[in-house]
């Protein structure tokens, strides 16, 4: 009788237990994380001879589950990678609509711009051309900087998230390292539904930061930042932190808080959403800040230069059109000399718009560059007569740097935030040529006056004419000083001015220079202003304004599309990667509607063996009785 009544009652707890985890499975079919569970059940060993043998019943071996953790390995990675492209995909599509869109693009004040030039090119004398050009000027200017305010919002929005994400990895590394305790105290009891939730938090941290995990032989799991730095290492966590950059106390930068103070993470070890981050502002944002500044400087300068050439309505050199500040130099935080660097650009066709670093060591510079590291040809010594020569860059070194002392030089980056109209009167506009020239009537050569311009303000203003005289082909006088050697193409340089020929000059051939009177027609110099849009300027003189916005543009709009179109490809790899865990550890309630059935079938069959248990030993007592 007691046997059949420990069989039952074995079957009936067994089953129940099996009844109740269905039932908890059903119930958290919608919990995130939650690994279905199984109860397994084992015989109990039985009773007497092969001939004899007599079951004992059943027990629950054991609560299972049912995860893989080559499959959660791979969700985890994966998960990593969603939070790194998801971020750099919505940042770069946030920028390439700036400067693509057309209410916020340079698009169109820069064609307005060039078509006021043309308008002073067609009528030099209309007040109304000139204002127009100013106006459009002042437009372009401002459509400039508010890009890159636009920019620097974009930047600081993107070091407010490094903090909160920062914030929210630090609680689940705690909350994981929390969780690790539990698990090891429980040791191989420690509960299905904690080994859930500390993978969760797994995940999640996955997804902010990018991690590697390593099990414990106590079931505490280890994580990593894909640089291998610990985060939780235990039932302890390693906070991160935030700390400024050494040459940009403005901008932060990633750091793991240490026993001696913060080890700033370097960006390739860092994944995630703060890793999509940092990579979105090095590869996508500050290349991008510095390619429009490199343009605002090019254009900037070279209308200047183009503006000193000319004569304005007045007959007075022309003076600049823009202001621009110069390229910026920070100094490292951990400097100890008292040196400090000026930079200036030189050659516009030499900037690259790459950042670079400045170090002084054992009375000599060296550089490279910011992103890789890669040396930089460096030439001077950085003095006032010798300036350090870099990348169409002149640094003069004010004060005494000490060794090891290093700075930070952007040679475009923020320029464009710099770029203003100075010039308020339209008058003032230089759109003639500064000389009127004529040639002798018994000229035999085909040389005629080309080009001219100012080369010095304050000597051309006494400048009242001259005349030219060709010895032979090869050498002329001015004003009977001379000779001087002359090169086809080469111009001829006089006091405060130049020019420069067209055709080929013959012996005796003469020419008489005048200067060009207030209030002139001329429109010569206008028209090399109204084509500075078409000019190579950029690249070494290959790549004209133009091009060089237009090739921005398309930079942009290729990162944003290549991360979207990589986003999209990592998303179908992560539904892959979800759906295989679903399979695996994923609540079925197909599945959990048979089992409760055939659970309740067996439970109800084992009560009616302790019933029938029970009627035989009623029976048994009764007969006694008798």
């Amino acid at each position: 009788m007691t046997g059949i009544l420990s069989t039952g009652t074995s079957a009936l707890l067994a089953f129940q237990r099996a009844l109740g985890t269905v039932g908890h499975n059903v119930a958290n079919a919608a919990t995130p994380g939650y690994s279905r569970q199984r109860v397994e059940f084992a015989a109990r060993p039985g009773q007497g001879t092969s001939a004899t043998y007599i079951g004992q019943g059943v027990d629950v071996d054991r609560l299972r589950r049912l995860a893989d953790g080559l499959v959660f390995a791979r969700q985890v990675d994966s998960s990593g990678e969603m939070g790194r492209l998801e971020q750099l995909s919505s940042l770069s599509t946030r920028v390439d609509a700036l400067l693509s869109g057309e209410s916020t693009s340079l698009s169109q004040p820069w064609s307005a711009f060039f078509g006021a030039a043309r308008g002073v090119v067609s009528d030099p004398t209309s007040p109304v051309a000139r204002s127009q050009l100013v106006t459009s000027g002042q437009q372009l200017a401002s459509r400039w900087r508010s890009l890159d305010s636009q920019l620097a919002t974009i930047e600081k929005d993107t070091d407010q998230k490094l903090v909160t994400t920062v914030a929210d990895a630090n609680r689940l590394a705690s909350e994981i390292a929390s969780l690790n305790r539990d698990i090891a105290i429980a040791g191989s009891n420690a509960s299905p539904d904690l080994l859930d939730a500390r993978a969760l938090r797994i995940d999640q941290l996955a997804t902010l930061v990018g991690v590697e995990t390593v099990e414990q032989d106590d079931g505490a799991m280890n994580v990593f930042t894909n640089g291998g730095q610990p985060l939780v290492l235990g039932g302890r966590a390693t906070p991160l932190g935030t700390t400024q950059d050494p040459y940009r106390p403005e901008r932060l930068q990633i750091a793991l808080e240490g026993a001696n103070g913060p080890i700033r993470l370097p960006s390739s070890a860092i994944g995630g959403e703060l890793g999509g981050l940092l990579e979105f502002r090095g590869r996508v944002l500050d290349p991008a800040r510095a390619e429009l500044g490199r343009a605002a400087t090019a254009f900037a300068l070279a209308f200047n230069e183009a503006q000193r050439a000319g004569v304005d309505y007045n007959g007075a050199p022309g003076t600049d059109f823009f202001s621009l500040a110069p390229p910026r130099v920070d100094a490292h935080a951990s400097n100890t000399g008292t040196g400090s660097l000026s930079a200036s650009v030189t050659d516009t066709g030499a900037l690259t718009g790459q950042d670079f670093t400045l170090r002084y060591a054992s009375g000599s510079w060296s550089a490279t560059r910011a992103d890789n590291g890669e040396p930089i040809a460096l030439s001077g010594s950085g003095t006032a007569a010798n300036p350090l020569s870099i990348g169409g860059l002149s640094l003069v070194v004010a004060g005494t740097p000490a060794d090891g002392d290093r700075f930070a030089v952007s040679p475009t980056a923020g320029a464009s935030a710099s770029i203003a109209v100075v010039l308020q009167d339209p008058a003032a506009i230089a759109a003639a040529s500064p000389l009127q020239g004529a040639a002798d009537a018994s000229n035999l050569g085909t040389a005629r006056i080309g080009a001219a311009q100012v080369t010095d303000a304050t000597a051309f203003a006494a400048f009242a004419g001259a005349s030219i005289e060709f010895i032979d082909a090869d050498q002329y006088t001015i004003d009977g000083a001379g000779p001087y050697a002359y090169t086809a193409g080469t111009p001829i340089a006089g006091n405060g001015w130049s020019l420069t020929l067209e055709g080929t000059p013959a012996a005796g051939d003469r020419f008489a220079l005048s200067r060009t009177p207030p209030r002139s027609a001329n429109n010569g110099n206008a028209r090399a202003l109204a084509g500075l849009d078409t000019k190579p300027l950029l690249d070494g003189g290959t790549t004209s304004l133009t091009n060089g916005l237009s090739q921005l543009t398309a930079r942009v709009g290729s990162a944003a599309r290549h991360a979207d179109l990589t986003l999209e490809a990592q998303q179908a790899i992560h539904a892959q990667v979800e759906a295989e865990r679903e399979s695996i550890s994923g609540v079925n309630l197909d599945e959990e509607a048979a089992d409760m059935l055939r659970f309740q079938q067996a439970y109800q069959a084992a009560a009616q063996v302790i019933a029938t248990a029970d009627t035989v030993f009623q029976s048994l007592l009764g007969a006694i009785r008798r």
